[in-house]
């Protein structure tokens, strides 16, 4: 069973930067998708970033498309998600996920796997 933990959230300021990490516990995640998805109190749960197995395609949300990064180690089982210039609408807990298909996806039911989720709050 693939395990995902995330970590990196907090407090920031609007305008500053965090960085997500998403660690998983077995190598074969290597071959996998992943993605970053986020959920604000009282909304549903949405997309905000995937990449391909190999790093070659990445998609975004046109909410955070200019701002994030979506990046991976396959050395280190490790995904990041860079976040800049970040706004108050970026508050929610994040939380990544790995599919089993190669191919990066947006859909939420295309993926196997899901962290705990990491709170990120960005304040006046």
């Amino acid at each position: 069973q693939v395990q995902l933990v995330e970590s990196g959230g907090g407090l920031v300021q609007a305008g500053g930067s965090l960085r997500l990490s998403c660690a998983a516990s077995e190598r074969t995640v290597s071959t996998y998708s992943m993605g970053w998805f986020r959920q604000a109190p009282g909304k549903e749960r949405e997309f905000v970033a995937a990449i391909s197995w190999n790093g070659g395609t990445t998609y975004y949300a046109d909410a955070v498309k200019g701002r994030f990064t979506i990046s991976r180690d396959n050395v280190k089982n490790t995904v990041y998600l860079q976040m800049n210039s970040l706004k108050l609408e970026d508050t929610a807990v994040y939380s990544c996920a790995a599919s089993r298909l190669g191919a990066a996806t947006i859909s939420v039911r295309q993926y196997n796997y899901w962290g705990q989720g990491t709170q990120v709050t960005v304040s006046s």
